[in-house]
């Protein structure tokens, strides 16, 4: 076993039950293996061979984190691995799965690679968030940082500055911030390109714009964006990071994003390939008229 990887901390939701069933398997395999299992202490489900912590003690302790779940799942577990410099390992028990690519099928001949340390190693960039004024709040984010309406039917009117200069005003439902990594998220959603996750770069999307030319724009990743909510009655917004609500943005609110002092280190079973897991999610490369 690689002396890198002694304490493992692992993630996931204990209230579904195929989670339940992979940690059951991989926290005795792990203790076999010679590791320590630490198993975040969501609720009092306890696990063979874990020992049940905190999130605190698990960011503390581990020297890799195990998201079991699906990509909201490896989004939570990012927060806490993040700031300490501890990469993070994705077992896909959900859905998509751009972040958590290794199958319960393989886990654990992918986990006996990953322990002998054959492994692709990948940062990924993150962004922070700060709301000045009465609101005062930050909060970082993996994905993507959202403004939208809360509590009104109507447009919002945004006005965005990149590094100082106005770059436009927006009538929509709301703004979307993503990092390459979400730019397969929400952004995607709402018409925004796709960008390859090396990239040193942050997508502005404006969410169901009101006028059509208001199209998303790449700008390069280390640009500061300014945010502002233009002063409406009885409109305010609500900021989001990675789909967390962080605090209200009252008309005049200031929302400043910049590139995160620290990254996300994921790390991916050999043979990774970005563009593979693109064409699997995404269904690319199928000819539709061959299934006629």
């Amino acid at each position: 076993m690689s002396a890198k990887f002694q304490s493992i901390g692992l993630v996931g939701n204990t209230a579904d039950q195929s989670v339940v069933d992979t940690l059951e398997v991989l926290g005795p395999y792990l203790k076999k293996r010679g590791a320590s299992p630490l198993l975040l202490a969501l609720d009092k489900r306890e696990i063979k061979g874990c020992e049940m912590v905190s999130a605190n003690d698990l960011a503390d302790r581990a020297d890799l984190v195990m998201s079991v779940g699906g990509d909201g799942t490896m989004l939570y577990a990012t927060h806490l691995a993040a700031p300490k410099d501890t990469p993070l390992l994705g077992i896909n028990r959900g859905r998509l799965g751009f972040l958590a690519d290794i199958s319960p099928d393989e886990m654990t001949d992918r986990i006996d690679e990953v322990l002998a340390g054959e492994y692709v190693s990948e940062t990924r960039s993150m962004l922070v968030a700060k709301i000045d004024g009465e609101n005062a709040a930050s909060g970082y984010a993996l994905n993507d940082v959202v403004l939208q309406r809360a509590g009104d039917m109507r447009l919002l009117d945004i006005e965005t500055y990149v590094n100082g200069v106005y770059l436009n005003t927006h009538g929509s439902d709301g703004l979307i911030i993503a990092t390459p990594t979400g730019s397969t998220a929400y952004a995607l959603s709402c018409g925004g390109p796709i960008l390859e996750p090396s990239l040193d770069a942050i997508v502005v999307v404006p969410i169901c714009p009101h006028t059509l030319s208001d199209r998303p724009i790449v700008i390069d990743g280390n640009s500061k964006v300014e945010v502002r909510l233009i002063d409406r009655k009885g409109v305010t917004g609500q900021i989001s990071c990675d789909g967390k609500p962080i605090a209200d943005v009252n008309p005049g609110g200031m929302l400043d994003i910049e590139k995160s002092p620290f990254v996300a280190t994921l790390l991916h079973p050999k043979g990774y390939d970005y563009f593979r897991i693109l064409r699997s999610k995404l269904a690319w490369g199928h000819d539709s008229r061959r299934s006629r």
